[in-house]
């Protein structure tokens, strides 16, 4: 490494005033772990698992007033121990975003508006559609060189799980696509 008079003076003085600093007693470590703490005084913590992607890192998120306030890696996570990429770290703009839609939302056929609906009327709505779709186009047996074999399937469903999931509800979500007959299981991390 190559460096001139004028560099290297500008670094003594740099080593200089950090010496200085430290001698007179700051423990720049103490001054951050404080102002981490008073900044989360009152807050509930949690652990979380990031979504944007199927990797799975955990996180430690801190909530006061109802509102994301501090996003962190798990240091004790088997996956990232503590570290997060960017979009993980850029993780508290989703929840806090003043975009984001917290309830229910329907379009009726035709109409070129959406309406809020609560959350049993929607889950009653998406049901009823599900049985209505799987009972049309229920495939009870296919046949091949003449002969019949069960098949019990429909082919008009699929299921798409997302990075959202963690790996309990992904095996949730097989086990009712199977329950409803469908084939068609896909996950969003080969897509």
């Amino acid at each position: 490494m190559k460096i001139n008079r004028r560099e290297f003076v500008k670094l003594s003085g740099v080593l200089g005033v950090g010496l200085a600093i430290t001698e007179l007693g700051f423990d720049v470590k103490k001054i951050k772990a404080s102002t981490k703490e008073f900044k989360l005084e009152d807050s509930k913590e949690f652990t979380s698992v990031c979504t944007f992607c199927s990797v799975g890192c955990g996180m430690i998120c801190h909530v006061k007033d109802e509102k994301l306030i501090n996003l962190e890696g798990d240091p004790d996570h088997v996956i990232n121990e503590g570290s997060l990429c960017s979009k993980g770290a850029s993780m508290s703009v989703v929840p806090n975003s003043d975009q984001r839609v917290k309830t229910p939302l329907y379009r009726a056929p035709g109409s070129d508006k959406w309406q809020e609906i609560s959350w049993d009327e929607a889950i009653d709505k998406v049901t009823k559609k599900m049985k209505e779709v799987r009972d049309e186009n229920w495939i009870t047996k296919d046949s091949e060189d003449g002969k019949d074999y069960p098949a019990n399937r429909t082919e008009a469903i699929s299921i798409v799980g997302g990075a959202q999931n963690n790996n309990e509800e992904c095996y949730l979500l097989a086990k009712m696509a199977r329950a409803l007959g469908v084939t068609y299981i896909e996950h969003q991390a080969r897509l």
